[in-house]
């Protein structure tokens, strides 16, 4: 399997970085954005920022939501599906059932 070339990319902080996929995300700008506690610092930064682009930043907005519906953002997967329903159940809510 032969792997893709990374391209060194600068982003608008002037992080320098090398990627090899068309996606522009600064691995440094993202890893300073990252919540230092609550839900969204138990998440990926791909997961996150699915959550953050649907307007979904606390659990009760989360809460709104059914776990159908959330995996179906983009940059979302199942991994995190665990790590959200604990944090949702520690504070007395859950995903929305589906009917």
């Amino acid at each position: 399997m032969a792997t893709s070339e990374k391209n060194l990319r600068t982003c608008n902080e002037g992080h320098k970085y090398y990627k090899s996929s068309d996606c522009p995300t600064c691995p440094t700008c993202e890893q300073e954005r990252k919540p230092n506690n609550g839900f969204l610092s138990l998440l990926s930064a791909p997961a996150r920022r699915a959550l953050e682009n649907n307007g979904i930043t606390t659990l009760q907005e989360l809460a709104k939501y059914s776990e159908k519906e959330i995996l179906q953002f983009h940059g979302r997967g199942p991994a995190s599906l665990p790590k959200l329903r604990s944090a949702m159940n520690e504070n007395g809510l859950s995903f929305r059932i589906e009917k």
